[in-house]
Protein backbone atom coordinates (compact mmCIF):
# COMPACT_ATOMS: atom_id res chain seq x y z
CA UNK A 1 0.00 0.00 0.00
CA UNK A 2 1.72 3.70 -0.78
CA UNK A 3 1.33 5.98 1.72
CA UNK A 4 -0.42 8.54 -0.84
CA UNK A 5 -3.45 6.73 0.08
CA UNK A 6 -5.96 7.52 2.85
CA UNK A 7 -4.03 8.70 6.44
CA UNK A 8 -3.73 6.04 9.39
CA UNK A 9 -6.44 5.65 11.50
CA UNK A 10 -5.68 8.36 14.90
CA UNK A 11 -2.34 10.04 13.33
CA UNK A 12 -0.83 13.06 14.44
CA UNK A 13 0.47 13.94 11.15
CA UNK A 14 -0.23 13.11 7.56
CA UNK A 15 2.49 14.58 4.86
CA UNK A 16 0.74 13.66 1.42
CA UNK A 17 3.41 14.42 -1.90
CA UNK A 18 5.15 17.38 -0.43
CA UNK A 19 7.36 18.78 -2.67
CA UNK A 20 9.75 21.54 -2.32
CA UNK A 21 11.86 23.96 -5.08
CA UNK A 22 13.92 26.46 -4.80
CA UNK A 23 14.13 29.05 -7.74
CA UNK A 24 17.51 30.14 -8.36
CA UNK A 25 18.80 32.96 -10.14
CA UNK A 26 18.70 32.25 -14.13
CA UNK A 27 15.91 30.34 -13.93
CA UNK A 28 17.23 27.63 -12.46
CA UNK A 29 15.54 25.43 -10.00
CA UNK A 30 16.46 23.16 -7.38
CA UNK A 31 14.35 20.10 -6.45
CA UNK A 32 14.97 19.67 -2.97
CA UNK A 33 11.79 17.60 -1.71
CA UNK A 34 9.67 15.57 -4.44
CA UNK A 35 6.54 14.31 -3.53
CA UNK A 36 7.59 12.73 0.03
CA UNK A 37 4.25 10.96 1.73
CA UNK A 38 4.53 9.36 5.41
CA UNK A 39 2.28 9.33 8.32
CA UNK A 40 3.34 9.85 12.08
CA UNK A 41 1.01 8.57 15.06
CA UNK A 42 0.76 9.41 18.73
CA UNK A 43 3.51 7.86 20.50
CA UNK A 44 5.71 7.00 17.55
CA UNK A 45 9.35 7.81 16.58
CA UNK A 46 9.53 7.54 12.71
CA UNK A 47 13.19 8.37 11.82
CA UNK A 48 13.93 10.19 8.13
CA UNK A 49 17.23 9.23 7.24
CA UNK A 50 19.71 9.42 4.48
CA UNK A 51 22.78 10.98 3.28
CA UNK A 52 23.90 14.75 3.94
CA UNK A 53 21.85 17.07 1.15
CA UNK A 54 19.21 14.51 0.26
CA UNK A 55 16.37 16.94 1.59
CA UNK A 56 15.94 15.57 4.96
CA UNK A 57 16.38 19.40 6.69
CA UNK A 58 14.35 20.88 3.86
CA UNK A 59 11.62 19.07 4.40
CA UNK A 60 11.63 19.43 8.23
CA UNK A 61 11.96 23.02 7.57
CA UNK A 62 8.33 23.32 5.20
CA UNK A 63 6.65 21.63 8.04
CA UNK A 64 7.67 24.17 10.26
CA UNK A 65 6.90 27.69 7.50
CA UNK A 66 10.95 28.24 7.69
CA UNK A 67 12.03 28.08 4.77
CA UNK A 68 13.49 30.90 2.75
CA UNK A 69 11.42 33.34 0.36
CA UNK A 70 12.82 31.67 -2.66
CA UNK A 71 11.16 28.14 -1.47
CA UNK A 72 7.89 27.01 -3.57
CA UNK A 73 5.88 23.82 -1.69
CA UNK A 74 3.12 21.79 -2.76
CA UNK A 75 1.27 18.70 -1.30
CA UNK A 76 -0.33 19.02 1.89
CA UNK A 77 0.67 18.40 5.43
CA UNK A 78 -2.19 17.68 7.85
CA UNK A 79 -2.07 18.40 11.47
CA UNK A 80 -4.60 15.99 13.02
CA UNK A 81 -6.74 17.92 15.82
CA UNK A 82 -5.99 21.49 14.31
CA UNK A 83 -7.81 21.01 10.70
CA UNK A 84 -4.62 22.81 9.69
CA UNK A 85 -2.27 22.17 6.42
CA UNK A 86 0.84 23.57 7.68
CA UNK A 87 1.91 24.35 3.92
CA UNK A 88 -0.98 26.70 3.41
CA UNK A 89 -0.98 28.36 6.57
CA UNK A 90 0.22 31.67 7.02
CA UNK A 91 3.40 33.03 8.89
CA UNK A 92 0.94 34.15 11.74
CA UNK A 93 -1.08 31.29 12.12
CA UNK A 94 2.10 29.42 12.33
CA UNK A 95 3.78 31.72 14.73
CA UNK A 96 0.94 31.68 17.04
CA UNK A 97 -0.50 28.34 16.84
CA UNK A 98 1.87 25.60 15.87
CA UNK A 99 5.24 26.29 16.54
CA UNK A 100 5.77 25.65 20.26
CA UNK A 101 2.65 24.58 21.20
CA UNK A 102 1.68 22.02 18.41
CA UNK A 103 5.18 21.24 16.89
CA UNK A 104 8.39 21.30 19.69
CA UNK A 105 11.64 22.00 17.78
CA UNK A 106 14.87 19.99 18.92
CA UNK A 107 17.11 22.09 16.43
CA UNK A 108 20.75 20.85 14.83
CA UNK A 109 23.69 22.31 16.56
CA UNK A 110 21.70 23.73 19.77
CA UNK A 111 24.52 25.85 20.96
CA UNK A 112 24.09 27.72 17.87
CA UNK A 113 20.38 27.91 18.76
CA UNK A 114 20.91 28.85 22.11
CA UNK A 115 21.19 32.80 22.86
CA UNK A 116 24.52 33.41 23.68
CA UNK A 117 24.50 36.29 26.01
CA UNK A 118 21.21 35.09 28.00
CA UNK A 119 21.40 32.06 30.84
CA UNK A 120 19.65 29.13 30.17
CA UNK A 121 17.07 30.26 33.30
CA UNK A 122 16.35 33.83 31.38
CA UNK A 123 15.76 31.91 27.65
CA UNK A 124 13.64 29.10 29.11
CA UNK A 125 11.53 31.53 31.75
CA UNK A 126 11.04 33.71 28.58
CA UNK A 127 9.41 31.05 26.45
CA UNK A 128 7.53 29.50 29.68
CA UNK A 129 5.72 33.12 30.17
CA UNK A 130 5.41 33.07 26.30
CA UNK A 131 3.63 30.32 25.89
CA UNK A 132 1.61 30.26 29.41
CA UNK A 133 1.55 33.54 30.28
CA UNK A 134 2.43 32.69 33.96
CA UNK A 135 4.51 35.38 36.16
CA UNK A 136 6.26 35.86 39.13
CA UNK A 137 6.43 32.75 41.51
CA UNK A 138 4.84 30.96 39.49
CA UNK A 139 7.01 31.56 36.44
CA UNK A 140 9.98 30.75 38.62
CA UNK A 141 8.37 27.02 39.52
CA UNK A 142 7.06 26.38 36.46
CA UNK A 143 10.74 27.19 34.66
CA UNK A 144 12.56 25.11 36.84
CA UNK A 145 9.90 22.13 36.28
CA UNK A 146 10.47 22.93 32.41
CA UNK A 147 14.11 22.27 32.75
CA UNK A 148 13.82 19.33 35.57
CA UNK A 149 11.36 17.74 32.45
CA UNK A 150 14.15 17.10 30.01
CA UNK A 151 16.81 16.25 32.58
CA UNK A 152 18.58 19.72 32.84
CA UNK A 153 20.73 20.12 36.39
CA UNK A 154 18.82 22.96 38.03
CA UNK A 155 22.31 24.26 39.48
CA UNK A 156 23.11 24.88 35.68
CA UNK A 157 20.37 27.13 34.78
CA UNK A 158 21.97 30.42 35.02
CA UNK A 159 24.86 29.24 32.94
CA UNK A 160 25.17 30.65 29.73
CA UNK A 161 25.72 28.75 26.57
CA UNK A 162 29.04 28.47 26.13
CA UNK A 163 29.66 26.74 29.83
CA UNK A 164 27.26 24.16 28.37
CA UNK A 165 28.86 20.76 27.36
CA UNK A 166 27.24 19.57 23.94
CA UNK A 167 25.10 16.85 25.70
CA UNK A 168 23.87 20.13 28.21
CA UNK A 169 23.38 22.11 25.45
CA UNK A 170 20.94 19.60 23.85
CA UNK A 171 19.00 18.94 27.27
CA UNK A 172 18.58 23.11 26.71
CA UNK A 173 17.15 22.74 23.61
CA UNK A 174 14.86 19.68 24.01
CA UNK A 175 13.09 21.56 27.32
CA UNK A 176 12.43 24.59 25.45
CA UNK A 177 10.85 22.40 22.50
CA UNK A 178 8.67 21.04 25.41
CA UNK A 179 7.32 23.67 26.97
CA UNK A 180 4.34 24.53 24.81
CA UNK A 181 3.37 20.48 25.34
CA UNK A 182 3.31 19.94 21.63
CA UNK A 183 1.88 16.57 20.42
CA UNK A 184 4.42 16.56 17.91
CA UNK A 185 8.45 16.68 19.18
CA UNK A 186 10.61 17.01 15.57
CA UNK A 187 14.47 16.57 15.92
CA UNK A 188 16.18 17.60 13.25
CA UNK A 189 19.97 16.42 13.14
CA UNK A 190 19.86 16.23 17.38
CA UNK A 191 23.17 14.34 17.96
CA UNK A 192 25.64 16.42 15.27
CA UNK A 193 29.22 16.68 17.02
CA UNK A 194 28.29 14.45 20.11
CA UNK A 195 30.16 11.58 21.45
CA UNK A 196 28.67 8.11 20.89
CA UNK A 197 28.06 7.94 24.17
CA UNK A 198 25.93 11.12 24.43
CA UNK A 199 24.36 10.17 20.98
CA UNK A 200 22.82 7.68 22.55
CA UNK A 201 21.47 8.91 25.97
CA UNK A 202 20.49 11.72 23.58
CA UNK A 203 18.14 9.66 21.44
CA UNK A 204 16.42 7.55 24.40
CA UNK A 205 15.66 11.14 25.69
CA UNK A 206 14.27 12.01 22.90
CA UNK A 207 12.47 8.93 22.69
CA UNK A 208 11.30 8.45 26.43
CA UNK A 209 9.08 11.71 25.69
CA UNK A 210 6.81 9.82 23.04
CA UNK A 211 5.48 7.35 26.29
CA UNK A 212 2.91 10.28 26.73
CA UNK A 213 1.40 10.14 23.45
CA UNK A 214 3.87 12.48 21.88
CA UNK A 215 4.89 11.61 18.21
CA UNK A 216 8.81 11.86 17.27
CA UNK A 217 10.21 12.65 13.90
CA UNK A 218 13.62 12.28 14.24
CA UNK A 219 15.96 13.59 11.08
CA UNK A 220 19.20 12.06 11.30
CA UNK A 221 21.91 9.84 9.12
CA UNK A 222 22.85 8.39 11.93
CA UNK A 223 21.87 4.88 11.21
CA UNK A 224 22.80 3.41 14.48
CA UNK A 225 20.82 6.52 16.54
CA UNK A 226 17.65 5.56 13.69
CA UNK A 227 17.76 1.87 15.09
CA UNK A 228 18.24 2.80 18.79
CA UNK A 229 15.12 4.45 18.81
CA UNK A 230 12.43 4.50 15.89
CA UNK A 231 9.27 2.38 15.81
CA UNK A 232 9.51 3.14 11.62
CA UNK A 233 12.16 4.29 9.06
CA UNK A 234 11.91 6.46 6.03
CA UNK A 235 14.83 6.27 4.04
CA UNK A 236 15.29 9.45 1.49
CA UNK A 237 17.56 10.04 -1.60
CA UNK A 238 17.72 12.33 -3.53
CA UNK A 239 14.82 14.36 -2.56
CA UNK A 240 12.51 11.53 -2.81
CA UNK A 241 11.80 8.50 0.02
CA UNK A 242 12.27 5.69 -1.51
CA UNK A 243 12.03 2.82 1.18
CA UNK A 244 9.19 3.09 4.09
CA UNK A 245 9.21 0.27 6.42
CA UNK A 246 8.71 -0.94 10.12
CA UNK A 247 11.86 -0.55 11.73
CA UNK A 248 12.31 -4.28 13.11
CA UNK A 249 12.34 -5.46 9.85
CA UNK A 250 14.92 -2.96 8.47
CA UNK A 251 17.32 -3.19 10.72
CA UNK A 252 16.64 -7.15 11.05
CA UNK A 253 15.23 -10.02 8.68
CA UNK A 254 14.59 -9.70 5.90
CA UNK A 255 16.24 -5.99 5.83
CA UNK A 256 15.54 -3.33 3.13
CA UNK A 257 14.56 -4.15 0.09
CA UNK A 258 15.92 -0.78 -1.67
CA UNK A 259 19.61 -1.08 -2.96
CA UNK A 260 20.51 2.67 -2.08
CA UNK A 261 18.90 1.28 1.45
CA UNK A 262 20.49 -1.96 2.11
CA UNK A 263 23.91 0.02 1.00
CA UNK A 264 23.90 2.51 3.71
CA UNK A 265 23.45 -0.52 6.29
CA UNK A 266 26.09 -2.13 4.40
CA UNK A 267 28.21 0.69 5.00
CA UNK A 268 27.90 0.49 8.81
CA UNK A 269 31.34 -0.65 10.16
CA UNK A 270 29.63 -3.80 12.37
CA UNK A 271 27.76 -4.62 8.93
CA UNK A 272 29.97 -5.11 5.97
CA UNK A 273 31.75 -1.83 5.91
CA UNK A 274 31.34 -1.10 2.52
CA UNK A 275 30.44 2.26 0.99
CA UNK A 276 27.85 2.96 -1.49
CA UNK A 277 29.48 3.28 -4.69
CA UNK A 278 29.56 7.11 -6.50
CA UNK A 279 28.70 10.01 -5.02
CA UNK A 280 24.58 11.63 -4.26
CA UNK A 281 23.74 13.52 -7.32
CA UNK A 282 23.41 17.46 -6.88
CA UNK A 283 19.60 18.37 -6.18
CA UNK A 284 19.77 21.10 -9.06
CA UNK A 285 20.79 18.81 -11.41
CA UNK A 286 19.38 15.34 -10.86
CA UNK A 287 19.47 12.90 -13.45
CA UNK A 288 16.58 11.28 -15.43
CA UNK A 289 14.62 8.39 -13.94
CA UNK A 290 15.73 7.11 -10.84
CA UNK A 291 18.29 9.24 -9.26
CA UNK A 292 20.09 6.96 -7.74
CA UNK A 293 20.67 4.64 -11.40
CA UNK A 294 24.09 5.76 -12.21
CA UNK A 295 25.12 4.32 -8.44
CA UNK A 296 23.54 0.57 -8.94
CA UNK A 297 24.24 -2.48 -9.86
CA UNK A 298 20.53 -3.04 -10.50
CA UNK A 299 20.23 -0.48 -12.82
CA UNK A 300 18.36 -1.38 -16.25
CA UNK A 301 16.68 0.39 -19.06
CA UNK A 302 13.79 0.63 -17.08
CA UNK A 303 15.17 2.89 -14.55
CA UNK A 304 15.12 5.75 -16.67
CA UNK A 305 11.82 6.19 -15.22
CA UNK A 306 10.60 7.45 -12.06
CA UNK A 307 9.66 4.20 -9.86
CA UNK A 308 6.42 5.50 -7.90
CA UNK A 309 6.20 4.30 -4.11
CA UNK A 310 4.40 1.57 -3.92
CA UNK A 311 4.07 -0.67 -0.27
CA UNK A 312 6.70 0.99 0.91
CA UNK A 313 9.11 0.78 -1.42
CA UNK A 314 10.05 2.65 -4.74
CA UNK A 315 12.64 1.04 -6.82
CA UNK A 316 12.03 -1.02 -9.89
CA UNK A 317 14.59 -3.59 -9.04
CA UNK A 318 14.15 -4.21 -5.63
CA UNK A 319 16.64 -6.59 -3.49
CA UNK A 320 14.65 -10.10 -4.27
CA UNK A 321 13.56 -11.60 -0.68
CA UNK A 322 15.95 -14.89 -0.96
CA UNK A 323 19.07 -12.30 -1.18
CA UNK A 324 18.09 -10.35 1.63
CA UNK A 325 17.61 -13.67 3.61
CA UNK A 326 21.18 -15.14 2.28
CA UNK A 327 23.27 -11.85 2.88
CA UNK A 328 21.58 -11.79 6.59
CA UNK A 329 22.94 -15.34 7.17
CA UNK A 330 25.99 -14.28 5.89
CA UNK A 331 25.82 -11.15 8.13
CA UNK A 332 25.20 -13.96 11.09
CA UNK A 333 28.11 -15.99 10.15
CA UNK A 334 30.39 -12.90 9.92
CA UNK A 335 29.43 -11.83 13.41
CA UNK A 336 29.88 -15.01 15.07
CA UNK A 337 33.28 -15.55 13.42
CA UNK A 338 34.06 -12.06 14.62
CA UNK A 339 32.96 -13.20 17.92
CA UNK A 340 34.91 -15.71 18.63
CA UNK A 341 37.94 -14.09 17.15
CA UNK A 342 37.46 -11.51 19.92
CA UNK A 343 37.01 -14.26 22.35
CA UNK A 344 40.27 -15.90 21.52
CA UNK A 345 42.04 -12.77 22.01
CA UNK A 346 40.61 -12.27 25.47
CA UNK A 347 41.63 -15.91 26.59
CA UNK A 348 45.27 -15.02 25.03
CA UNK A 349 45.41 -11.57 27.09
CA UNK A 350 44.26 -13.55 29.91
CA UNK A 351 47.54 -16.56 29.46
Amino acid sequence: MSEKGAARAGALLSVRELSVRFRMRGGREIAAVTDASFDLAPGECLALVGESGCGKSVLASALLGLLPGNARTSGSALLHGTGLDLLAADEATLARTVRGRRIGLVPQSPAGHLTAVRTVRSQLAETVRELTGLRGQELAAATRQAAERAAFPADHLDRYPHQLSGGLAQRAATALALVGDAPLLLADEPTTGLDRDLVDRTVDELRGHTRDGRGLLIITHDLRAAERVADRVAVMYAGRIVELSAAAPFFGEPGPRHPYARGLLEALPERAFTPVPGMPPELGDLPEGCAFAPRCVRASEECATVPALTGGLACHHPVPAQDVAADSERDRHRDLDRHREQDRHHEGSRA
